[in-house]
């Protein structure tokens, strides 16, 4: 494997019993680098972290970590990376010192090098300001720091992140995603599970798992341009009205030169005849008495990439999965 490669997973499946939890998943993380992986629940992702973690056994495929074997070198691989999950998972009756104290020890640090880790740890995260507070008392956000320092105590060069914004406000998820560019500044491969679109945006590459198939992955800017996101003949615009976006919906819908319409916030994304012009979308959709509507071209967003991506392809894997169960013929 290249030394430029920090996670490397060729053609990996994973089987329960009779269940394909993973199928045939081929993915690359360049060193120093934040890669996103996104996917409905039951779509894979945490079996995949598990797998990359060294915790469980592909079923078939191979895949490296750090360059180490997961499969072979599992005991070397939790070594050399660090884990964060979603549900704080430290000690809540221990102080944040405590548990860094504690996380030092695990990972057999001593004497100077124990203190300066420890140190440099919550200089990154800023949580020096807490050190003596119980872990049970922070917020949520600070929660997550503590976790972050955790997982660097032994200076990780890969660290896995299983939705670490779930459930905190937005000031922190920034101030976390922050920290997250710092540390892939320093040459560290950071593996990211997440629903929110907008920290999907700001990973280096993205892939998209459903029903344990890799849909898509690659730069978002190189997905936005894939040809099934806006198909020959179509384009993309925003529609919004001052009635409000579900009435605007419900009537967009009815048109037939609207291919599809998916909410963003207060507006409406619509892919549509690339023959129409703007003031033809916006005269059609006044006529559904939705007073002044402004209508302008846009560029996909990486939302539009999966929601396109799931109706085509989706289709084909829904077809294949249900032509597998039993007493399919």
């Amino acid at each position: 494997m290249s030394e430029e490669i920090g996670i490397d997973v060729r053609h990996v499946s994973k089987d329960f019993g009779h269940f394909r939890a993973l199928d045939d998943v081929t993915l690359q993380v360049p060193r120093g680098e934040i890669f996103g992986l996104l996917g409905p629940n039951g779509s894979g992702k945490s079996t995949l972290i598990r797998i990359l973690c060294g915790l469980l056994v592909p079923t078939a495929g191979e895949a490296t970590v750090d360059g180490y074997d997961v499969e072979d070198e599992g005991e070397l691989v939790r070594q050399h990376i660090g884990y964060v999950s979603q549900a704080f998972s430290l000690y809540r009756d221990l102080t944040v010192e405590e548990n860094l104290d504690f996380f030092s020890s695990i990972y057999r640090l001593k004497g100077k090098e124990r203190k300066e880790r420890k140190e440099w740890a919550i200089d990154l995260t800023h949580i020096g300001i807490y050190r003596d507070r119980l872990a049970q008392d922070l917020s949520g956000g600070w929660k997550q720091r503590l976790a972050l320092a955790a997982a660097l105590m032994h200076r990780p060069r890969v660290i896995f992140l299983d939705e670490p914004t779930a459930g905190i406000d937005p000031v922190a998820r920034r101030e976390l995603w922050d920290l997250l560019f710092g540390l892939a500044a320093e040459g560290v491969t950071m593996f990211v599970t997440t629903h929110y679109m907008d920290e999907a945006e700001r990973c280096a590459s993205v892939a998209y798992l459903y029903l344990s198939r890799l849909i898509v992955e690659g730069r978002p800017a190189v997905l936005k341009q894939l040809p099934e996101v806006t198909p020959p003949g179509t384009r993309r615009v925003q529609a919004e009205s001052a009635e409000g976006v579900a009435r605007l919906m419900s009537s967009a819908r009815t048109l037939p030169f609207i291919k599809a319409a998916t909410i963003f916030g207060t507006s409406l994304h619509l892919l549509i005849d690339e023959s129409l012009s703007d003031d033809d979308v916006r005269h059609q959709l006044e006529n559904f008495n939705l007073g002044k509507v402004s209508v302008g071209a846009i560029e996909p967003t990486l939302e539009d990439v999966f929601v396109q991506l799931t109706e085509s392809r989706g289709r084909e894997i829904e077809a294949a999965r249900a032509h597998m169960m039993p007493g399919r013929s």
